[in-house]
């Protein structure tokens, strides 16, 4: 049975809910549905509340204790309420370790500081964003420039410094979101904090499996983040996000940054591959960035040999 587009909020028929989709990769805007819209007003109300609750009695606690626990458990909600049903895998480690992660979705960093109540190094124009940017800071996010190689020194201090406040960090080191089936070459400018690693600091690897959903999820390609937003929001129904905490090894046994984040992603590769049950395959979009260019036999969102999934898949 082909996939219905009123699942995710579509004005399509049904044999044209993946060209949507793969328009959306390449920067056009996609169409809501009536039901689709309702859904995105109901989840933004919702988001709102928490808001209203949380960062009151965020600001509270911080009055007479440091270390709120507030900003996870609004991360945590405002997950859910977008849609992502989280189940977690593995022993999380709660203090002195630097979780490495893939990334397909900025529900990535609501899922995962709400089940661990990490910190997270984010690109700076976040910073600058209204309200996310905001509510980014509540939760010691550290905000980096990939240009201001001058800075360096000062931001790994500053990961120092979240490392200290909240117990964990979670770096991206793909330096930006894919489909959920690739997994591109990791930078490990943030993993110099590591370089010599600070006494009882451990890694600990993460993969993040959207399952059958994660194409549809992925924020590729030339989309807006407020285009995937807005789909993302708009979707009926929830969905099951794997969080996969895999064994942690300590940076004291890797030769640099370079050998840490080989070994993380080698970690994190082989969980996914076993999640897809396939190979990880090439991402299919460039990434000026951070320097990548798509193979030419490169299969995926946007591109004309991927196959149209049905219901059993979306």
């Amino acid at each position: 049975m082909p996939d219905n587009p009123a699942d995710h909020g579509i004005d399509a028929s049904q044999s044209k809910v993946w060209e949507l989709r793969v328009g959306a990769a390449r920067g056009e805007t996609t169409p809501i549905s009536a039901a689709g819209w309702m859904r995105v007003i109901i989840r933004s109300l919702a988001l709102l509340a928490l808001m209203l609750v949380f960062v009151p009695l965020h600001y509270l606690y911080r009055v007479f204790k440091y270390g709120s626990p507030f900003p996870m458990l609004f991360l945590r909600f405002a997950g859910r309420i977008s849609g992502a049903k989280v189940k977690t895998h593995g022993t999380h480690l709660k203090r002195d370790v630097f979780y490495v992660a893939n990334h397909v979705s900025w529900l990535d960093i609501l899922s995962l500081a709400g089940a661990s109540g990490t910190a997270f190094v984010a690109k700076a124009e976040l910073a600058q964003a209204p309200l996310v940017g905001w509510l980014a800071s509540l939760n010691r996010t550290v905000f980096v420039k990939r240009e201001n190689r001058l800075g360096v020194a000062e931001q790994i201090n500053a990961l120092k410094e979240a490392l200290a406040d909240n117990w964990s960090v979670t770096v991206f080191p793909e330096g930006t979101t894919t489909d959920g089936h690739s997994l591109l070459p990791f930078k490990t400018s943030m993993l110099s904090v590591l370089e010599p690693p600070p006494p009882g600091v451990m890694v600990q690897p993460v993969l993040l499996d959207y399952g059958p959903v994660a194409e549809w999820i992925g924020w590729v390609g030339d989309e807006s983040g407020l285009n995937n937003a807005k789909r993302v929001l708009a979707r009926r129904g929830t969905f099951d996000l794997h969080v996969h905490f895999l064994e942690p090894f300590s940076p004291a046994d890797f030769r640099g940054r370079k050998a840490i984040g080989a070994e993380s992603r080698r970690r994190i590769e082989d969980a996914l591959q076993e999640a897809l049950g396939k190979p990880v395959r090439k991402f299919a979009h460039d990434v000026p960035p951070i320097r990548y260019d798509a193979p030419a036999d490169a299969v995926g969102v946007g591109k004309s040999r991927i196959e149209v999934p049905n219901d059993a898949e979306v």
